[in-house]
């Protein structure tokens, strides 16, 4: 089976030609000026066209175009509901339109974290389980969860995509969902930097001489011995590990996968996030796998086959 994915994050997208658990050709588009997903889906067309053009390949032979984005979308009309002000037009825009007027396939919509979910269900780090918990540590934390083999979406298309904004500190920071004391606001690629300026010594210490306040520098640095790193790399490993308990409580999963690139410091992550679901979930009936996703930024695009197999 062959189809055209997309996967559009908050400042670019990736489009790619993919073949069951292949992708052959792939190519990324920043955002313009604008902003505005108008804007860019026609370069999107374009950019396709070239990537068939490459493979000696035409639309009529795919069975359609997945398309994977943040935010919370309408997985059964093709709409986009919230994009959280990342694609300002997203809501008013008429992609399934626009997919028949370029390509005439079939389109299907979810929600990225979902579309990683099946990714590594079908190619990945899922392979063999049918009920997974899915984190994804970036800029945000992202969330999605599989039972029994059907994807969890709900009434209001946000069931499971948003583990990161589960509570974890009482009276903790406000998160730009609304909450306080979200996961995503105490630790995420977002607030990390807002977390290290209010930390004692921070000014002092090598983290706070940082041209970037990231998780790669707060790793490295940590490693090296930094105290401030050590303190703050411990206080996200901690908000991490409850929110992966939370999951597992919420919806019972065989095994929780985390993905995103903050495992490029798995090392430091796995075995914390390991021993302390370990140690913290109630399940009678054995211990939940924890694992690295294995597909990295290529698990949203594999998993546009068994999305359009569905």
């Amino acid at each position: 089976m062959k189809a055209l994915a997309i996967d559009l994050g908050g400042t670019h997208a990736r489009c790619a030609l993919v073949k069951d658990r292949a992708i052959l050709r792939a190519k990324t588009l920043e955002a313009d000026s604008t902003g505005t997903l108008a804007a860019l889906l026609p370069r999107l067309a374009d950019a396709f066209r070239t990537l068939l053009r490459e493979a000696g390949l035409q639309t009529s032979d795919f069975a359609g175009l997945a398309f994977s984005s943040c935010g919370i979308v309408d997985s059964s009309t093709g709409r986009f509901l919230s994009a959280r002000e990342k694609w300002t037009d997203a809501e008013q825009t008429d992609v399934p339109g626009w997919c028949e007027r370029e390509f005439s396939l079939p389109m299907k919509l979810e929600n990225d974290a979902r579309m990683a979910l099946l990714g590594e269900w079908y190619a990945g780090s899922g392979r063999g389980f049918d009920s997974i918990v899915m984190m994804t540590l970036g800029t945000g934390i992202g969330g999605a969860a599989m039972i029994e083999g059907k994807l969890l979406r709900g009434k209001h298309f946000q069931a499971g995509n948003l583990g990161g904004h589960q509570t974890v500190q009482l009276g903790g920071r406000k998160c730009m969902c609304g909450n306080i004391g979200c996961a995503e606001a105490e630790a995420s690629g977002w607030s990390l930097p807002l977390v290290a300026r209010e930390w004692p010594g921070f000014t002092g210490s090598a983290l706070g001489r940082e041209p970037r306040v990231d998780f790669e520098a707060l790793f490295r640095l940590a490693q090296e011995g930094d105290r401030v790193a050590v303190e703050i790399r411990e206080r996200c490993l901690r908000v991490w590990a409850a929110a992966a308990v939370g999951l597992v409580h919420a919806f019972d999963p065989e095994i929780v996968i985390l993905g995103g690139g903050v495992m490029k410091s798995s090392s430091a992550i796995l075995p914390f996030v390991r021993e302390y679901v370990r140690e913290h979930t109630w399940t009678p009936w054995g211990k939940v796998n924890v694992r690295a996703a294995e597909l990295g930024n290529d698990a949203a695009l594999l998993g546009a086959i068994p999305l359009l197999g569905a």
